[in-house]
């Protein structure tokens, strides 16, 4: 606040010194304030955006795994939070590092400085590997052991995730748009604001390379290879957690800015509201765009409406505009979902192809969106709002497409290389070990019958005797009718 003396004094005539710093001192505290508390909101949203994963994974597994994939998604937040505490964090932000590549400070959050980046800051990030988790668990589900999640989980919470988050968002990360020794990447560093890359290719990475090592769910290829569909249960479910993680992601892309509060400089004051409004803005132009587009262009191609086909194009559309989220005009945003819906039938068609199941369609909408976000980002990126938002930065390091050269372009098309190459070594190393070993998917019996049965003791869905002696009594019904 040296400055915020200085020029108060200036401002307020000579003998003024003390007056000047009481005041600063006193903006300086209630500022701060103001800031937790909008970065603790914006983690509680963040948060609550497990509640989305849980319903959204629920409806769209078949009734009989339900209770397996929402015991998984509360078992990704338990992990993530011990490992994140005693390894991740450190990890991922306990700079200096050693040459921009992991953190070595801040083990359990000894030492964690108390006025700058302290506990608020780590369950903050502890909400993002929450989720990257979550979104790596989706990719596997109604085939894999629950042993195994409790296997690569802490792995991928405790080391895989936060390495990248380091790279790309600590302060001295070797590609990071935060450095402040102007020592970027191409001159340009990363920009990645909310984490296309580094929370969502990396869990879509993740999960592509556990759903390939262990292969498809019974029934979901015929012998000929033609696709079959295997619906989600509930479609309401589905609905109801896309509505949640809409809600959420207000906490996920603004809550990024991780504060609010006027900054006081050089005598000029200037505040982050219309930035942090802006954000929120593109995030949702860029959803509604994506769920529009996949809606118009499923009917196209099946000759159905498909609300599902809608919610996941709201969610790719969403990933997409992370990275930019902050740096774009919201014209850009509705191209940037546009095309992330194109990017997600074109993923799930190759999907297809090749015989790759996924029955979230996680791999296809986070990994292939997100790193669509990342490269939508190097074009379209504004030279104002990047001033704005990263003013570190040396000049004319924007968009391509809106006259900033191909630096930043280049340093995106690295992060999409790394990540992939990163993710596909960790992740992919610790499958094929798994799968290897005998750990990795059930057994074709239990697959049949459904996990929740043969490893959870009991079903999601309970019913009354009465409809139960219903159920038999329709079930012999159509059996005699069968026989005749």
């Amino acid at each position: 606040m040296a400055t915020c003396s200085t020029d108060l004094g200036a401002l307020l005539g000579p003998n003024a010194t003390a007056a000047a710093d009481y005041i600063c001192n006193k903006f300086s505290d209630v500022s701060f304030a103001v800031d937790n508390t909008y970065l603790l909101f914006s983690t509680y949203l963040n948060f609550f955006m497990q509640l989305g994963f849980a319903m959204f994974c629920a409806g769209s597994v078949r009734a009989k795994n339900t209770i397996n994939v929402v015991l998984i998604t509360v078992l990704d937040a338990a992990i993530a939070g011990l490992f994140y505490y005693l390894l991740g964090f450190a990890f991922a932000f306990g700079s200096p590092s050693n040459g921009g590549f992991i953190g070595r400070h801040y083990f359990g959050l000894r030492s964690i400085p108390s006025t700058s980046f302290d506990y608020s800051n780590f369950l903050y990030h502890w909400a993002f590997a929450v989720s990257a988790a979550g979104i790596a668990s989706g990719s596997m589900a109604e085939r894999t052991q629950f042993v195994a999640h409790l296997i690569y989980s802490p792995f991928f919470t405790g080391f895989v995730y936060p390495v990248v988050s380091h790279w790309f968002w600590a302060s001295d990360g070797w590609a990071s748009a935060f450095r402040t020794d102007n020592s970027f990447l191409f001159g340009s560093g990363v920009i990645d604001f909310a984490g296309s890359g580094v929370v969502h290719m990396v869990g879509g990475i993740a999960g592509l390379w556990g759903a390939l090592i262990e292969g498809p769910r019974i029934g979901r290829f015929d012998n000929s290879g033609k696709s079959v569909a295997l619906h989600g249960h509930n479609s309401t479910l589905v609905v109801l957690g896309t509505f949640i993680l809409w809600f959420g992601w207000y906490g996920f892309n603004p809550g990024s800015f991780n504060r609010i509060s006027n900054f006081y400089t050089s005598g000029n004051y200037y505040g982050q509201w219309s930035a942090v409004g802006r954000t929120a803005v593109t995030t949702t132009l860029a959803g509604c765009t994506g769920a529009l587009t996949t809606l118009l262009g499923k009917r196209i191609l099946t000759s159905h409406w498909s609300v599902t086909d809608a919610c996941s194009g709201l969610l790719g559309g969403f990933a997409a505009i992370t990275a930019g989220c902050s740096v774009v005009e919201p014209w850009a945003a509705i191209i940037c979902g546009f095309v992330a819906a194109l990017v997600l039938m074109g993923c799930n068609k190759l999907a297809e192809k090749v015989e790759f199941d996924d029955p979230l369609e996680v791999a296809q909408l986070h990994g292939g969106c997100g790193a669509w976000g990342v490269l939508f980002t190097g074009l379209f990126a504004s030279e104002k709002y990047v001033r704005e938002v990263y003013p570190n930065r040396p000049p004319g390091r924007y968009g391509l497409l809106m006259g900033g050269g191909g630096r930043l372009l280049a340093a995106q098309v690295v992060q999409v290389l790394v990540i992939v190459g990163w993710v596909s070594a960790t992740m992919g190393s610790l499958f094929y070990f798994l799968n290897k070993f005998g750990l990795l998917r059930i057994s074709a019996e239990d697959e049949m019958v459904g996990m929740d049965l043969t490893r959870h003791g009991g079903l999601a869905y309970n019913y009354s005797d009465e409809e139960e002696d219903e159920s038999n009594k329709h079930a012999t019904r159509v059996r005699k009718i069968e026989s005749v």
